[in-house]
């Protein structure tokens, strides 16, 4: 017996890095459909196929609500509604203070605020008694990142949503917490290493990263997406508007 066995989850940003990690260990648990989204068709169909099965790709956008539409009416034609909705699109965009741009603002606010909220609204009526809803935070919303100051923010308010809509939700026994993920060997990370440092290479920024955590190293995509198995299961049945960290130690001691 998995730990989910027989739910039906979705997953945004579900064709690479955390998001795929979680798909993979939903149906190593058990899950019996995983609908995943993504805005890229190759890399969703590469995805699917080592997913198997039950794995279910929808190409879309979170800051499109008619694609998140599309994603729902998938979901929603499948008749078993929806256990477990796991938020995790999300951008990240250097922007220093001084150059912030109308686009910067409207990049990273639409993805990471607006497709967070969409995300979840509009999973509303599918939404099983008991459902659990997973929110990807970033621990950069509690530093002081020089040029991460929007994206932070955002990510500040996935913390503000979860605590607002877990009491909104629990009259339905629908769970909503966050996963704060802090530095993780993902495709994203390197983009971000790119932006921040020029010319430095991927495992000199990563090296730089590893001086401050106490367990000296990245996390594997894995290791976020146990921490999703443990809020979509049974095990955090108490557990709700809150936090599960899985950041190295690097915001914790």
């Amino acid at each position: 017996m998995g730990l989910l066995d027989r739910k039906t989850a979705v997953i945004t940003g579900g064709n690479s890095g955390i998001g795929f990690a979680t798909a993979q260990r939903f149906i190593v648990e058990g899950a019996a459909r995983v609908f995943i989204s993504g805005r890229r068709q190759p890399e969703l169909d590469a995805a699917v196929k080592e997913l198997g099965p039950r794995a279910v790709a929808v190409r879309g956008d979170v800051g499109v609500a008619a694609d998140l539409d599309r994603l729902y009416t998938e979901v929603g034609a499948a008749g078993t509604g929806l256990d477990i909705v796991v938020a995790n699109a999300g951008f990240t965009r250097v922007a220093r203070l001084g150059d912030i741009t109308d686009d910067d603002l409207d990049a990273l606010l639409t993805t990471n605020v607006k497709g967070v909220v969409y995300t979840v609204q509009k999973a509303l009526p599918l939404l099983n008694e008991g459902a659990s809803v997973i929110l990807i935070g970033s621990t950069t919303a509690d530093r002081g990142r020089a040029g991460m100051s929007i994206y932070a923010a955002s990510k500040a308010a996935v913390r503000s949503l979860a605590r607002g809509w877990a009491n909104e939700l629990a009259d339905r026994n629908i769970r909503v917490n966050v996963v704060v993920a802090g530095s993780t060997a993902t495709p994203g990370s390197d983009t971000l290493a790119a932006q921040t440092n020029p010319g430095v290479s991927v495992d000199e920024f990563r090296a730089g990263r590893v001086a401050d955590i106490p367990l000296g190293r990245f996390a594997d995509p894995v290791e976020i997406a146990n921490a999703a198995v443990f809020l979509a299961s049974d095990l955090s049945s108490f557990v709700t508007g809150s936090t599960v960290t899985a950041d190295g130690g690097f915001n914790q001691v």
